[in-house]
């Protein structure tokens, strides 16, 4: 019996021992998303811009780089399917945010559709925002009502990124804070607040056991285009080439660097844009300040975001953070004449409160390179951005893959990481399901494209396409035609296949219309406004470009 006793006592002890010598689970993440506004395929360093980004250009060496990620061409419906990981349609932002009567075209948010402020929230993280939300301007859709503990920035499309009202233009820049509406300081720049108050909210929320969720939502670039005057200086006589020639050290760079697939097509030139020789002296220094202000604007973002970084080491928090970074849709076009546009408004330089200038389809052209087409177009132009993401303990340096992911991947991949479980109900309503694919894989390096069984799906006012393997059948609006491309060895879109390769057509045609009756989407003209949304200005959409 004493022999027995012993024998349970120091099994006992042993099992204690490895119980204490078990590791503890690692930690979940904290995960920080930066979005950027109308910024094109090319305009940041990591791929192939001349514009000065030094912090995301680190996150890319030290990260992963997609070739290929889609958003949904324009603000509301991008920002929708991002927040919810749902197709716009799916999440009641089809069209804009404004109400077109039906479930799929509300402008807001829907209560099927869960944020992933909700979602993280309900898991156990400090969910935080500062920047641009326009997916639901009534109070009830705001970012504190869908699941996010601390909020700063502006509801609707667009802003101004100084007060102008001194200059007797307008109200001064309206913000929110909490659910309290207050105005941009007189003496304060809006990207740089955005930044601020999001770093507020870290130093905040570091007092807290909790992992942290970070939107960061940049209303920068997006016109108008309004930057500090030093970070303007920067680029004083840098794009006096003009664009057909800064083109060219783009695609040279992104073969350099390896962003681009050297078999790859390049879009054909757009024979909208006049060439560069053709444009007048006297027009051609404004067409150049208007690129050094816009590229002043990105500076200041890649500036910010060296800040957000610097934050982060100082709280301890660098080690274990994923960051990602994108953009809502491709660069605006919409004027493509030599002369630059009239602004709405000129009471002060150009790049200051009281102007309101554009960068336009000349330089908006080179923003794209090398894709086909501008915003609110589903040529790869309009609905691809550059992708970067970073968390040094799971994604290999240096990365470049294919990657061909979408906005609704994004939730998922977010939930995977934090050990997040999406509910099939909250707070009574059914949730819609989650349509994406999660990318860790890709991530982590254990394939180089997301595995997907279905298709990827876009419209948009009409602008529909498919993309499925390689293939992708695009239609532009007020047109019905398809047109094919095989996107693997043709991503500038050159070669319309659809001739030749009609079982192709016919195929992802009847994909398209199968999503579409599952999704809600309508044919546009039986819901079109009488004012179509999507241009500057409130301007009809145009006739895309003509390509030679």
């Amino acid at each position: 019996m004493k022999i027995f006793t012993f024998l349970i006592t120091a099994f006992i002890g042993l099992s204690e021992v490895f119980a204490q010598k078990k590791p503890a689970p690692a930690p979940r993440p904290n995960i920080i998303l930066i979005m950027v506004d109308d910024l094109g395929y090319s305009d940041i360093g990591a791929y192939g811009s001349e514009i000065k980004t030094p912090n995301l250009d680190q996150l890319a060496s030290e990260g992963i780089r997609f070739r290929e990620f889609y958003n949904n061409s324009i603000c509301a419906p991008t920002r929708a399917s991002l927040i919810t990981g749902q197709y716009p349609h799916k999440a009641g932002v089809g069209y804009f945010n404004v109400n077109l009567g039906l479930p799929a075209y509300q402008g807001y948010l829907n209560k099927e559709s869960l944020t992933f402020g909700e979602v993280l929230r309900n898991a156990g993280y400090s969910t935080l925002m500062s920047g641009k939300w326009h997916v639901g301007n009534d109070s009830l859709a705001w970012p504190n009502q869908r699941g996010f503990d601390r909020f700063y920035g502006f509801i609707n499309g667009a802003s101004n990124y100084y007060d102008i009202g001194k200059y007797g233009q307008g109200p001064p820049v309206e913000l929110v804070e909490n659910n309290r509406r207050i105005n941009l300081p007189a003496d304060k720049y809006l990207t740089d607040e955005i930044t601020d108050h999001a770093l507020s909210y870290l130093e905040e929320q570091s007092k807290t056991p909790k992992p942290f969720f970070l939107y960061l939502a940049f209303n920068a670039p997006h016109w108008p285009l309004q930057a500090p005057a030093e970070d303007i200086a920067k680029y004083k006589g840098r794009y006096s080439i003009g664009w057909d020639s800064l083109l060219k050290e783009r695609i040279q760079r992104q073969k350099t660097i390896g962003i681009a697939n050297p078999e790859q097509t390049i879009a054909v030139r757009d024979n909208e844009v006049t060439p560069w020789d053709n444009v007048p002296f006297d027009e051609k220094q404004l067409w150049q300040t208007k690129m050094e202000i816009y590229a002043a604007m990105v500076d200041r973002v890649d500036q910010n975001i060296g800040k957000l970084r610097e934050k982060l080491k100082a709280l301890k928090k660098d080690d274990n953070t994923l960051i990602i970074f994108i953009s809502d849709n491709g660069a605006q076009g919409g004027y493509a004449g030599s002369s630059p546009r009239k602004p709405q408004r000129n009471s002060g330089p150009a790049g200051t409160a009281g102007s309101y200038v554009y960068q336009d389809q000349p330089w908006a052209y080179v923003s794209n390179t090398p894709h086909s087409n501008y915003k609110n177009n589903m040529h790869e132009g309009g609905i691809s951005a550059p992708f970067i993401a970073w968390f040094p303990k799971q994604i290999k340096a240096g990365s470049i893959v294919k990657g061909t992911g979408h906005l609704i991947d994004l939730a998922p991949t977010f939930y995977d990481f934090a050990k997040a479980t999406y509910p099939a109900s909250h707070q009574g309503v059914a949730t819609n399901g989650l349509p994406g694919k999660s990318l860790v894989p890709v991530l982590t390096g254990k394939t180089e494209q997301v595995e997907r069984g279905e298709p990827i799906f876009w419209e948009r006012a009409g602008n529909r396409a498919v993309r499925k393997g390689n293939w992708k059948l695009v239609s532009t609006y007020p047109g019905y035609k398809w047109e094919l491309y095989d996107l693997q060895k043709d991503r500038g879109e050159t070669t319309d296949l659809a001739a030749s390769r009609t079982e192709i057509v016919n195929e992802l045609s009847a994909d398209y219309f199968r999503w579409a009756e599952k999704t809600g989407v309508v044919d546009y003209e039986k819901i079109k406004p009488a004012n179509q949304i999507g241009s500057p200005a409130g301007r009809p959409n145009r006739q895309p470009p003509t390509f030679r």
